[in-house]
């Protein structure tokens, strides 16, 4: 990396710890950045994660190329995979590709046999997401940051590490939300303990975003 690049590097990462985010670098480029003040995970596990949607998605891209629709999450080194395939054996090519890539610890295969979704289809499913998380937000009683929302063809796909009580808040919330045709659990459900113990403790005059 050019000092120039360099230099221009440590300056956007001094701005971003002020905000709670760490950029995630590759090659000596920044390729996107993670939230480690409001994430359940830990800083480690959300560049893992990037990580992970980077190199899967890119290998996917390098054996299928145009052939399907091919959407990669990765929360907790679980990886979603949601979109449309060509063929079985396409679909279930993807669970030995995904689950080959390094950090990854379990493969939810949600593709379907059937041709590529419409442009209408995926500009429909990204209104959704908007109106899932305006309604995970306005939800006093739940921590908005701690889910992770997907949706393909109208079915939400919730992740997380949430307690069954969030779990079911947020199911119960989403369901209602115009537009959804069903609701996909994937979370990982944790103690309210648990939640005790990595919840950090708010301090006097403590603005952190939900």
């Amino acid at each position: 990396m050019k000092p120039l690049n360099r230099t221009l590097l440590a300056a956007l990462l001094v701005s971003l710890l002020g905000t709670g985010c760490v950029p995630l670098i590759v090659g000596g480029a920044m390729v996107g950045t993670v939230n480690v003040a409001t994430d359940r995970r830990t800083s480690g596990t959300q560049l893992e994660d990037e990580g992970i949607e980077l190199k899967t998605a890119t290998r996917i891209r390098e054996q299928f190329g145009d052939r399907g629709h091919i959407s990669v999450n990765s929360y907790n080194r679980v990886v979603l995979l949601t979109g449309e395939v060509a063929s079985e054996a396409d679909r279930a090519a993807l669970d030995g590709l995904a689950g080959g890539v390094e950090n990854v610890q379990k493969v939810l295969n949600e593709t379907a046999v059937m041709g590529a979704s419409s442009l209408t289809s995926r500009s429909n499913d990204v209104a959704i997401a908007s109106k899932v998380k305006a309604k995970l937000i306005d939800a006093r009683d739940l921590i908005s940051n701690a889910f992770y929302v997907v949706v393909e063809r109208g079915t939400v796909y919730l992740m997380g590490r949430v307690t069954e009580r969030e779990a079911s808040r947020a199911t119960e919330l989403v369901r209602q939300t115009s537009g959804v045709n069903k609701v996909v659990r994937a979370f990982e459900i944790i103690s309210e303990e648990e939640l005790a113990r990595i919840t950090p403790k708010p301090k006097t005059g403590d603005t952190t975003p939900r």
